[in-house]
């Protein structure tokens, strides 16, 4: 039986994912304090899946955030790294992937495999891009996949199909600059003469990330330590109908250094039905007013851009 849009409404969720950015200990634990109080999401991605120096920071931290979260009546999964390299960062992540304790999101194919056989999450930087790959993840027991940023409208309609017959979820990011790739290097330690192992954790000057720009001053991408990210911030409030009629239920927001908790409530209203797109839009303009934002990936053009007419091009 075809869902009904009030029904479809009804069972959307909202979800803020991981921080990407490397911020101070005690700001990333007040900032999650307030998003247990006061955020209208659903679900809270916690942990680093950029650069595993970091994790030392926020640690002793962390099982308070969770407790925290959780008495909210929030579900929280644990984020894992998007690139593993050493055999430190391997047994961090048999250790996470080894407890029952809490789902893991796999943001690394090695993550995947120890993941195997128990519910677990693929995230968007694991490439996820036809039914073949999606059915191979969902029979492996994952029972949700955040899709990679470039996936087109097109193709998000026939992978939440063939999800809704696995009987998975289908997730997608709506908000937040977009990771692109993550590298080896370091390009905030570069970017200030230092190298990767003695970087003095430079990132952290950079809430939001560090703007690049081109020979010829145009605003070009963000990196932030060895990730790089859109200069832009994505925006798709104005396509979550046409998402949500394609049959996606879960919507992600990706942390910023602005107001999160107005910004979920944006999201929530529009999800909820209680604010129009125009309204919410202008109040979305106003809390990120120093980015420029962008849906191009959702209309199968460049993702930087903003595709203003609503047609799937």
């Amino acid at each position: 039986m075809a869902m009904t849009k009030s029904q479809s409404t009804n069972t959307a969720k909202l979800s803020l994912g991981p921080l990407m950015f490397n911020w101070p200990a005690e700001k990333w634990r007040d900032f999650y304090f307030r998003i247990a109080d006061e955020a209208t999401v659903d679900t809270v991605y916690l942990g680093e899946v950029v650069c595993s120096k970091r994790t030392s920071f926020f640690e002793p931290h962390l099982a308070d955030v969770i407790e925290r979260l959780q008495g909210a009546g929030k579900e929280v999964v644990l984020s894992t790294l998007a690139l593993v390299m050493t055999d430190r960062e391997m047994g961090q992540i048999r250790a996470v992937t080894g407890s029952d304790e809490i789902v893991v999101e796999a943001n690394d194919v090695s993550t995947v495999s120890l993941s195997a056989g128990r519910s677990h999450v693929i995230g968007p930087f694991v490439n996820v891009y036809n039914e073949g790959t999606l059915e191979f993840f969902a029979r492996r027991g994952a029972t949700r996949i955040c899709l990679p940023v470039e996936v087109s409208a097109p193709t998000l309609a026939v992978l939440s199909a063939k999800a809704e017959q696995l009987g998975i979820e289908i997730e997608t990011i709506v908000f937040g600059r977009l990771p692109l790739a993550v590298s080896a290097r370091c390009y905030h330690a570069r970017a200030h003469n230092l190298n990767k192992g003695g970087c003095e954790f430079v990132c952290a000057e950079d809430r939001d990330g560090l703007d690049l720009e081109t020979l010829d001053g145009k605003s070009f991408l963000t990196v932030n330590g060895t990730q790089t990210l859109s200069d832009s911030c994505c925006n798709l409030l104005a396509e979550v109908d046409a998402m949500r009629d394609m049959g996606v239920r879960r919507f992600r927001l990706s942390p910023q250094d602005v107001d999160m908790v107005a910004v979920a409530k944006v999201f929530r209203d529009v999800i909820d039905g209680r604010t129009e797109i125009a309204e919410a839009s202008r109040h979305i303009e106003k809390l990120a007013q120093r980015f420029t934002f962008s849906n191009g990936y959702f209309y199968g053009v460049e993702g930087a851009q903003m595709v203003l007419d609503q047609r799937f091009v």
